[in-house]
């Protein structure tokens, strides 16, 4: 009886190919170059892939603004933005109908490079703004203050 080391027999060509790799890599490469073979040791394959994928894809890759993000408009689309808008913020359903939301809609259809939401401070700030100045307006045309004046000295 022969001396032999115990060995596992696998039908796999990945763990043969790994076992090439890590035995005699070496001497398979040579093969492969001499007879034309592109080699299919798991290292030379990673390779292969990360490089292929490195020049298809940067070369056709180019980085977009937000402003070019602009989503094309259909009646559908904006049916379904209206009905989603509507729902998560718990709008009336004549909403849609109020004349200052169609001129908002009309505003916006003007834009080309998509439209600037305001935040919630700017719109805070901006309805206090209006706020004082549509107050300041009502008070000249008033004269509210020469009022004051007068029910004062009485």
């Amino acid at each position: 009886m022969l001396n032999r080391k115990e060995c596992i027999l696998v039908n796999e060509i990945s763990t043969l190919r790994r076992h090439a790799e890590a035995k005699f890599s070496a001497k398979y490469r040579k093969w492969a170059k001499e007879h034309l073979f592109e080699s299919m040791l798991p290292g030379d394959v990673k390779a292969r892939k990360e490089n292929a994928a490195q020049q298809s894809i940067n070369a056709h890759l180019t980085e977009r603004k937000l402003a070019e993000r602009v989503v094309s408009y259909t009646d559908r689309l904006f049916k379904q933005a209206a009905i989603e808008w509507l729902v998560s913020t718990d709008q009336p359903i004549q909403a849609l109908e109020h004349p200052k939301f169609k001129e908002m809609i009309d505003i916006a259809a003007r834009a080309t490079n998509g439209v600037k939401i305001p935040g919630r401070k700017a719109t805070r700030a901006e309805i206090i703004r209006t706020f004082k100045t549509h107050l300041t307006g009502l008070r000249s045309k008033l004269n509210v203050s020469k009022f004051y004046d007068i029910a004062l000295s009485t």
